[in-house]
């Protein structure tokens, strides 16, 4: 994980951005379920009324409730209104109505209870104020009751039901037995719900304000339009801020994905023999293509999810606190649950994710043979074989792959199944609640919405928990590679060449392969010199290319010193020493492009004159002037759509037109016939006079005119010499050359000469 999120770094200011929108978004995204909470509470159950006070109240109904009132209540009660003719208007702001609903509330209550009291209530209440039989008084009517005490009840009928107001009698009570009734009162709200006792709180306020005329419908209306229109505007707002995150974390993680593949170039670039022996040609292709794409997308996700799980889930506990409904424990429940379910996927599934990308590997590679060595697998008949060995790696891969998918098919079941689980649950448990008056049903919607908002931040981790183990291995490899430490380097104080002549020569060389235990190069010493040329010759695998290899650095010596112009090698700069020399390699590669271009591969400054000259040197001026582009002609990937012969040409002019100071060819003319071949070094002599040249050579034929040929014999030097010197003293030398050419043409007369 630190792997991957170290590449942000770079990108701090707009992760900055990133998660200043994702706050807006989340603060947009949580405040919706209030709103809906909201709207079934206060818009639609209590018609659009938010506080127990009224905003409009009667004289006659003003001045009742203060029956029901303390001298401190009444002050605050008086203070909270201005009269204007016979209504009251409340003249105070709405965060002193809201605290003042509460302190008034008791008061308010009796003032409500009374006014709507059962006519079985009442007749109840009636016999024992008039401590009469209950029986006596059920076979009278309220008018009955009243014209007995002298009092005018009014009656209300509602759903069938009649509801009479108590509220004159009460006026006749003295304050010790109102007094007692309010703290009566006072026991029966401890044990209602606080939801009951807004309800009916609002209630009351409700029926003082459609008394007073104020339109109950209009403000139900507004509140509910307002309501709407604000959640619209959170809507869009989060809308808004779900664009820009999704942009920015797209160009963050298209910057990483171009970042990660010009790192591991750059470092490829640098890699000697040894480092590309290390990892494969199919491994580093994967690497910086796969696996910076699992890093670009699980950055681009991580962005957008990861970081947004937190602060969503973090928000909606925070929210579901709010709530106050006591039903925190069911939240607890559904995230240790998903915990432990995840969990039990993660490490069943983590060790795949690890071995998933090693078979990937492997699967390229074989691809990339088989692809490569097409000719000679159909040549051979292996067509059968090489689609086993195929078909062997990717059954492989896709069994492992298809565990890791097997066990994540388990999740979004198991995670549905406890989101629903949890839904119910909380309807089970608020229903409860709901009938006992502690919460409200608007209030169970928003804590269900919270509750999904929480599984659904723990969901969006757990998909990231799937992805983020397989990036975490690409990170892993992307970095190995990145963090190579390459062998062939510029030393630490380089050394420049004072006097350029193309002096190249070995001191005592030995080397051996990194990981190999015997050296393949042992004790080599030699000069080749300006205006003259070095061929090497030796059986196959006896270090002939591994020589001239050491000389560009592909490798390093293991023992010994190989010195340009007198200075080592391993003190001057690579460009330097690489700029000093014309290497065409034993197996010819071009680059896509034209003719002219990669002519110009090592010179880009090279004229027309001069690369025609090249071109005319090595023998490929004609086969390019018959073309209809002529040095415009492209090229192929690879050369493909050009001669072998014809690719070893072009290969060798690129070094000519260089203008090197020392030429290496190896194994360079083997895929020229003898006339181009002589007609190649004919040409060559003048252009090289003041250049130092190699040759590696199988043929004795193109080293016959050699100033001076180092014979290699299982990695050490067998002779040194010319052509005739080494006929005479160097036994290896004769038994190739003898394997080539006849005695006639060797110039021994049948004779063996030692």
């Amino acid at each position: 994980m630190g792997k991957i999120l170290k590449n942000l770094v770079p990108y701090y200011k707009s992760v900055i951005v990133i998660l200043l929108f994702l706050v807006i978004q989340a603060w947009c995204d949580l405040a919706l379920p209030q709103y809906t909470s909201d709207i079934i509470d206060v818009g639609i159950q209590n018609s659009g009324v938010k506080y127990a006070m009224p905003e409009k109240i009667t004289q006659e109904e003003f001045d009742i409730a203060e029956k029901f009132m303390t001298d401190e209540e009444k002050r605050m009660w008086e203070d909270s209104y201005i009269q204007n003719g016979k209504l009251y208007e409340i003249n105070i702001k709405e965060n002193k109505i809201k605290s003042r609903s509460s302190e008034l509330s008791m008061a308010l209550l009796m003032n409500f209870s009374m006014s709507n009291v059962k006519e079985k209530e009442f007749k109840k209440r009636m016999a024992s104020q008039m401590q009469a039989d209950e029986k006596d008084l059920e076979k009278m009517s309220v008018e009955e009751i009243g014209k007995m005490l002298g009092i005018t009840f009014k009656v209300t009928e509602t759903d069938g039901e009649k509801y009479v107001d108590m509220r004159e009698m009460m006026s006749m009570m003295p304050k010790e037995a109102i007094s007692t009734m309010r703290e009566s009162m006072e026991k029966k709200m401890d044990v209602m719900g606080k939801t009951m006792i807004s309800s009916m709180g609002i209630a009351y306020a409700v029926k003082c304000d459609k008394e007073a005329g104020v339109n109950i419908d209009e403000i139900q209306k507004d509140y509910l339009w307002t309501a709407g229109l604000k959640m619209l505007a959170f809507a869009l707002i989060m809308g808004v801020a779900t664009v820009v995150v999704g942009f920015f974390s797209a160009r963050i993680g298209a910057g990483i994905g171009r970042d990660l593949r010009s790192k591991i170039f750059t470092k490829v670039v640098g890699f000697s023999n040894a480092e590309m022996d290390k990892f494969s040609t199919a491994s580093l292709i994967t690497r910086s293509t796969n696996d910076v794409q699992q890093i670009q997308m699980v950055t681009t996700m991580l962005l957008r999810m990861v970081a947004y799980a937190p602060i969503l889930g973090i928000g909606g506990i925070i929210k579901v606190a709010g709530t106050k409904s006591g039903m925190g424990w069911v939240i607890a429940v559904a995230v240790i649950t998903i915990l432990i379910y995840i969990g039990t996927l993660v490490v069943l599934s983590m060790p795949r994710f690890k071995k998933m990308q090693i078979l990937v590997d492997k699967v390229n590679l074989i691809a990339r043979e088989i692809l490569t060595g097409l000719s000679v697998i159909r040549a051979f008949g292996r067509e059968d074989k090489e689609e086993e060995r195929f078909d062997e790696a990717n059954k492989e891969l896709t069994g492992t792959m298809l565990f890791v998918n097997r066990v994540m098919t388990f999740m979004m079941p198991g995670m549905m199944f406890i989101m629903y689980g949890v839904s119910v649950l909380i309807i089970w448990v608020a229903a409860h609640r709901i009938d006992g008056g502690h919460m409200q049903v608007g209030t169970m919607t928003a804590f269900i919405t919270y509750s999904m908002m929480i599984v659904m931040s723990f969901l969006m981790m757990t998909v990231m928990s799937i992805i983020l183990p397989r990036a975490g291995v690409a990170a892993e490899r992307i970095d190995e590679v990145i963090h190579t430490e390459v062998t062939v380097k510029d030393s630490d104080n380089p050394t420049e060449i004072k006097q350029n002549k193309g002096i190249v020569e070995f001191e005592n060389v030995s080397f051996k392969y990194p990981g190999a235990k015997e050296n393949v190069l042992n004790n080599i010493s030699f000069k080749a010199q300006p205006g003259k040329t070095t061929a090497i010759i030796g059986s196959t695998g006896c270090g002939k290319s591994t020589l001239v290899n050491l000389i560009v650095r592909l490798y390093d010596v293991t023992e010994g010193k190989i010195k340009v112009d007198g200075v080592d090698i391993r003190d001057l700069k690579l460009i330097e020493l690489r700029d000093n020399i014309g290497y065409v390699p034993q197996k010819a590669v071009l680059f896509s492009g034209t003719i002219e271009e990669n002519l110009k591969f090592g010179n880009e400054n090279a004229t027309e004159t001069e690369v025609k000259s090249a071109a005319e040197i090595a023998q490929a001026a004609d086969f390019i002037e018959d073309k209809e582009e002529k040095y415009k002609s492209h090229i192929a990937q690879g050369g493909s759509n050009v001669s072998g012969g014809q690719k070893q040409r072009l290969s060798i002019a690129r070094a000519i037109a260089k203008n090197p100071k020392v030429y290496i060819f190896d194994d360079s003319f083997s895929a020229l016939d003898m006339k181009t071949d002589a007609a190649l070094r004919k040409a060559l002599e003048p252009k090289v006079k003041d250049s130092a040249v190699i040759i590696v050579a199988q043929r004795i034929s193109t080293i016959l005119n050699a100033d001076e040929i180092i014979v290699l014999d299982e990695g050490e030097v067998a002779g040194k010499g010319t052509h005739k010197e080494l006929l005479k003293n160097c036994d290896a030398y004769l038994q190739i050359a003898k394997s080539q050419l006849s005695e006639k043409e060797l110039g021994l007369d049948g004779k063996e000469e030692l």
